[in-house]
């Protein structure tokens, strides 16, 4: 069994890889695209997209490349992890997360600490992120299940898509959301508009679990049937 300590090394270090590319792409492609903002988040989507392929494939196997406390939280209520793993794991996230912002800004020689001013606020953007944490948080629980080996291209395809299918660019992450309220670069976001985003994650998550939940226990039912 996997110690603790080398499953949380691998939580820190692709959390906070996955940070610096967030905000390190976001910076590249403004600086490169001209003010062609579809340009910025093409670069920006297309580099997270990227980044989580690699880093699922490589620290699925210790930690379960979780990166996310609502994954993490989904896997806890599932009976996957501890209450202690899982506050291990969510602790380790968020400050590797914040330590990948920096990290970014440092890279680009920016102020390390610069609280962000991007406004991202309003039902909308709430909902967004419901949305794109739901199906985050599905894609997960049922590709694991069905289709296991493909969940780091599962993963990557669907937060490339939700980068431009939801208003607020799916941040998905609660870590991720607080993280980037430390930049005041493409991919920030207002200290106070944390909460709300965090609240809607929660509940996308939450509501993804269940989802989850009717699909397999109904297939586990009709093999049942079947194999009577």
């Amino acid at each position: 069994m996997m110690v603790l300590w080398r499953k949380l090394l691998a939580e820190f270090l692709g959390t906070a890889l996955l940070l610096a590319c967030v905000v390190g792409s976001g910076i590249m492609g403004v600086n490169l695209a001209r003010g062609n903002d579809a340009i910025a988040l093409l670069a920006n989507a297309g580099a997270t997209a990227g980044v989580l392929y690699v880093l699922i494939v490589v620290f699925g196997p210790i930690s379960g490349a979780h990166f996310n406390p609502v994954v993490t939280l989904v896997m806890r209520l599932r009976g996957e992890l501890s209450t202690r793993e899982a506050l291990a794991y969510v602790g380790v996230q968020v400050v590797a997360a914040i330590m990948g912002v920096l990290l970014a800004h440092a890279m680009f020689e920016l102020p390390l600490i610069q609280p962000g001013t991007h406004a991202r606020t309003g039902h909308a953007q709430w909902l967004s992120e419901a949305v794109a944490t739901f199906g985050l948080v599905l894609t997960i629980l049922l590709g694991v299940r069905h289709r296991p080996a493909s969940v780091p291209a599962l993963v990557a395809s669907y937060i490339f898509a939700a980068y431009w299918f939801t208003a607020s660019t799916s941040f998905a992450n609660p870590a991720v959301t607080l993280a980037r309220s430390l930049t005041q670069t493409f991919a920030g976001i207002r200290p106070g508009d944390v909460w709300g985003f965090v609240v809607a994650q929660l509940a996308g998550g939450a509501v993804a679990s269940a989802a989850a939940s009717l699909f397999i226990a109904k297939r586990q039912h009709e093999s049942d049937v079947a194999s009577a």
